[in-house]
């Protein structure tokens, strides 16, 4: 896939919540790509900015930002966008925002979405303003486990406003209407995901003209997380070629 110009870059966009640190196991996965995590405000380094509430305007802003990452990837010339729930939809309007912008000419990309319906899909279960114990014990139920960061009083009091932002982020955005990719998109969903039918992931081959393929792994919403490095292993397989270059 390098083709001996180095690791392709595959910038990574996290699930509600999560941050840069979501990906860092996958740094160290495959010799061929080279993982580029996305870090978002209200988290980790970015800590001290407001979380963002308003999904568009988010990708606007990161599209600046990944666009000036793009530009130092040398002779590489394949661009790999990924991203999880809320980071699917956020890398979409990334990958949008940095193709209206011509940050990607000349170059070969490619979008991964994984654990998302396509966009303007309404998202089973709302959860934003509900009170604190029903807000997570929908989201115990959408991930399918604990939320041992919750359980803390002090980690809860500190990641809980960003969930709920990211929350509502994702329950209130709304696609508008715009000229199709022309890059392939590849869908990964969870085989027993509450929130993701068969249908609905299929959905994704309306946003582009190049090829789309979904392909499904075991388990639920969050099944990248034990399977990551089948995930990466479907990521290596990604053809750029097979798009335009934008």
């Amino acid at each position: 896939m390098a083709d001996g110009t180095g690791p392709v870059p595959v910038f990574c966009f996290p699930p509600a919540g999560a941050g840069a640190s979501f990906f860092h196991a996958w740094r160290a996965g495959s010799p061929r790509l080279r993982i580029c995590p996305v870090e978002l405000p209200g988290r980790e380094r970015r800590f001290a900015e407001p979380p963002h509430t308003d999904l568009r305007v988010l990708a606007g802003q990161l599209a600046g930002e990944v666009a000036g990452q793009v530009g130092q990837v040398g002779t590489v010339d394949r661009v790999l966008f990924f991203g999880h729930s809320l980071g699917a939809v956020l890398a979409y309007e990334t990958v949008r925002a940095l193709a209206a912008a011509g940050a990607l000419t000349g170059r070969q990309a490619a979008l991964v979405v994984s654990g998302s319906a396509a966009p303007g899909i309404p998202r089973p279960y709302p959860l934003s303003g509900r009170p604190d114990d029903a807000f997570l014990a929908g989201l115990r139920r959408i991930v399918g486990g604990d939320l041992p960061a919750l359980d803390d009083p002090e980690l809860r009091e500190l990641v809980l406003p960003v969930l709920r932002a990211d929350v509502l982020m994702h329950e209130s955005y709304r696609p508008v209407p715009g000229e199709p990719l022309a890059i392939p998109v590849v869908c990964l969903r969870g085989s027993q995901d509450p929130l993701v039918t068969p249908d609905g992931a299929d959905r994704w081959a309306a946003v582009t003209t190049g090829r789309f393929v979904r392909h499904e792994l075991p388990g639920g919403h969050m099944f990248l997380v034990p399977a990551w490095r089948s995930v990466l292993e479907l990521i290596e397989t990604v053809d750029v070629a097979e798009g335009t270059k934008v």
